[in-house]
């Protein structure tokens, strides 16, 4: 299940009906998929192969639908990252970098633990979201935010776009940023 914290005062948020509430004030959808439908060996594996990344689309595949016809989704993908990804590094300076994009961005994690940090309403300011199997997160288009790994810097998730081309990512200099 995932946990908030609050960047500029450290508060930690736990606890379901306490997470969605929160996310739900930052205007981010939060869900949870059954995890157990996955098998432990697509939850584990950080190097799969394109077949392997169909199996999860197929077991999840009434779930992506339901979000595509809710939300308006044309495409979906899986993504895999750790160690063994090539340009690991690379890639993460990309995605850590605060930008916003045309299009909300919808992570669904089935395997491993990443962060999404947000910039929320002014009171609040940036907040990271601790992402586990099952959870899923849609940050709202024009939204400030950035994705990184966790510690064990593995991460398989579903990934949702509008757009058919995926999301561009456009970069915003933000000093309030800690």
């Amino acid at each position: 299940m995932a946990e908030i914290v609050i960047r500029n005062t450290n508060e930690r948020i736990t606890g379901v009906d306490n997470v969605r509430d929160f996310l739900n004030k930052q205007e981010v959808i939060y869900e949870h998929w059954n995890i157990e439908k996955l098998p432990e060996d697509l939850q584990t594996n950080f190097a799969l192969t394109d077949e392997e990344k169909k199996r999860i689309l197929g077991i999840y595949d009434a779930e992506i639908r339901d979000l595509a016809s809710r939300r308006g989704y044309k495409i979906w993908d899986v993504i895999t990252l750790s160690e063994s990804t090539p340009n690991l590094e690379e890639l993460l300076n990309k995605f850590e970098e605060v930008h916003t994009h045309s299009e909300d961005e919808i992570r669904a994690i089935v395997g491993g633990k990443g962060i999404f940090i947000i910039k929320g309403a002014d009171d609040v300011g940036y907040f990271n979201v601790e992402l586990e199997p099952g959870d899923v997160i849609s940050v709202p288009e024009n939204t400030p935010h950035f994705f990184t790994l966790m510690d064990n810097r593995q991460i398989i998730a579903v990934r949702l776009f509008v757009e058919e081309n995926g999301w561009v990512a456009h970069p915003v200099a933000d000093p309030g940023f800690q």
